[in-house]
């Protein structure tokens, strides 16, 4: 129990999952690299050291697919900031934007409502005071718009 006499929440593997790929997002950002590079150098050590923790394959699923669609992620939280540019965001709040958009987009088996409170819940622990607010702020309207896209991305391609 926390202080405030709620039980604690209980983080999944998904969750964990999606904190180190923010993590890696944010790092390789950081370090001004890919993070499909960063990926590959974490994986090619797993095992090797005792420093790098194996790595969840969900967590490569949402690194590679924000990499795969980052152009079409990055377009769409552009079209939603409002008096704010991509840029000027918390590095961490694009890592996480990035993973949600992805997920609201592309993760057919995750409920929006589960990737909007599992981004509000990492923006909790990585980021600013103001980060859950306006990360749920942004997630909202963006959910408003998923449906559409998966419904496009899973439809077969036309020839």
């Amino acid at each position: 129990m926390t202080d405030d006499s709620r039980p604690e929440k209980k983080l999944g593997t998904r969750h964990k999952a999606r904190n180190r790929a923010v993590d890696l997002l944010f790092e390789a950002e950081a370090r001004g690299m890919s993070a499909g590079e960063l990926l590959a150098d974490r994986l090619g050590m797993v095992g090797k050291t005792d420093s790098v923790n194996p790595i969840n394959p969900y967590t490569v699923k949402l690194v590679d697919g924000v990499m795969a669609e980052r152009q079409q992620i990055d377009g769409t939280i552009r079209d939603y900031l409002e008096e704010w540019t991509l840029d000027r965001l918390p590095a961490v709040d694009r890592a996480i934007l990035r993973v949600a958009v992805w997920e609201l987009f592309f993760a057919l088996d995750v409920p929006p409502v589960v990737v909007v409170d599992e981004a509000v819940e990492l923006a909790k622990k990585l980021s600013t005071d103001d980060s859950p607010g306006f990360v749920n702020g942004i997630l909202g309207r963006i959910v408003q718009v998923a449906p559409q896209v998966r419904a496009s991305a899973a439809a077969p391609a036309e020839d």
